[in-house]
Parts: structure tokens; C-alpha cells; sequence
């Protein structure tokens, strides 16, 4: 397996509607530095987690959007193997897919999904400001049994939690090896779909 890895995210601001930001593919690995090192290799695995700021917990109309925003790339800028929507954390376990000649930006889909979910949550909440904390935690998988491991993690998550007795009925995740329908409803803006708009900067 190639050598995958990670990168940083957003704030709370609706990104800018309409495709092309100019953010440039990954071709090679790339590195970015804030107070944690972020990786993007190309054909990397990636496992990310990013959290709620402190005082937030998700409803379940919070993890809808979420989760919603999450998928909307799916097989489209990003392949999503698994993720789950907690109270107050996210998980994914991801490979950005082909852009030009590289690869989509994690940053910029991180980004992306962080900001336009806290749109949607702020405006179903009446509320305004940061709903995720700005950094996440990411890690790139060495080997396929790292990606299992993985896997496993975020399926157990909800189990751990005491949220469920099985992962597979918790309505706020995904497994891409499991098909069903998701428990996301998000509902959004112009272009159907899961209701997210295409990526941008804020």
C-alpha cells in the first residue's frame, strides 16, 4: 500500500458555493504545520478526528448535518471507508480521490465539511460562532492492517459509548462495507443531493 496521511481544518463559516477554489491537487506528499504536523500523501489512508468546542454536544439534528455534509463527497472528491458522528466528536477513515494530476486536498475538504456543517447547525440552533474545535487530530495508515484496526475503532465508538448495542443501527454512521441507508437528513442548498454545497475556502 502506498503511504498515506493527514491535514487541518475549518472554523464555523459557510463555505463559498461553487466548485474551484484554486486550492492545487496533492501530487506529491505534502506538509503543513500549526500546532500538530499534517500529512497528505497521495493513495493515502487517512484517519481524522476532529471535536466539538467545549460546551457544544450534537443532537441528533446536529449529526444529521454532519453526517450528510461528510458523505457528500463521497465517490466524488473523497472515498469514505467508515465514519461515525458522536456527541461531540467526529471520526472518518478516507482517501481523497484523483484531482488533475494529483489528488484532492484534504485540507480543503476538511474545511469544507467543518464549516458547512456548522452553518447548518448554527442555523437550525439560531445560533452563531464555531461549532468544531480548529485542528484535528489525523494520522496516515501504514498497512492494511492499520486500516482494519481502524475500521474497528470507529465501529465500535458508538458500542463504547453505550449509544447502541451494534454499530450497524447507530443512525450516525457509515461503513462503507455495510450498506444501508444513513441515518443523515441534512437538507441544503441549491443542487439537491444531500444538501452540501461544493467545497470552498470561507
Amino acid at each position: 500500500m502506498d503511504k498515506p496521511r493527514t491535514l487541518i481544518g475549518g472554523t464555523g463559516v459557510p463555505p463559498v458555493p461553487g466548485g474551484g477554489t484554486g486550492v492545487p491537487p496533492v501530487v506529491t506528499e505534502r506538509i503543513t504545520h500549526r500546532n500538530l504536523p499534517h500529512w497528505q500523501v497521495p493513495y493515502a489512508v487517512h484517519f481524522l478526528t476532529w471535536r466539538c468546542r467545549p460546551g457544544i454536544r450534537l443532537t441528533d439534528a446536529d449529526r444529521n448535518h454532519a453526517l450528510a455534509t461528510i458523505l457528500f463527497w463521497h465517490g466524488k472528491r473523497w472515498d469514505v471507508l467508515a465514519t461515525v458522528v458522536m456527541p461531540d466528536h467526529v471520526h472518518v477513515l478516507t482517501t481523497p480521490l484523483r484531482k488533475g494530476d494529483g489528488f484532492w486536498d484534504l485540507s480543503e475538504l476538511v474545511h469544507s465539511v467543518k464549516s458547512y456543517s456548522a452553518h447548518r447547525i448554527n442555523r437550525h440552533r439560531a445560533a452563531c460562532g464555531s461549532v468544531w474545535l480548529d485542528e484535528r487530530y489525523d494520522r496516515w495508515m501504514r498497512d492494511d492492517d492499520e486500516v482494519a484496526e481502524k475500521h474497528g475503532y470507529i465501529l465500535s465508538n458508538p458500542v463504547k459509548a453505550g449509544l447502541c448495542a451494534s454499530p450497524h443501527v447507530y443512525p450516525w454512521l457509515f461503513d462503507a462495507t455495510h450498506r444501508r441507508d444513513a441515518g443523515a437528513t441534512g437538507s441544503g442548498p441549491e443542487g439537491g443531493g444531500t444538501g452540501v454545497p461544493p467545497v470552498g475556502r470561507g
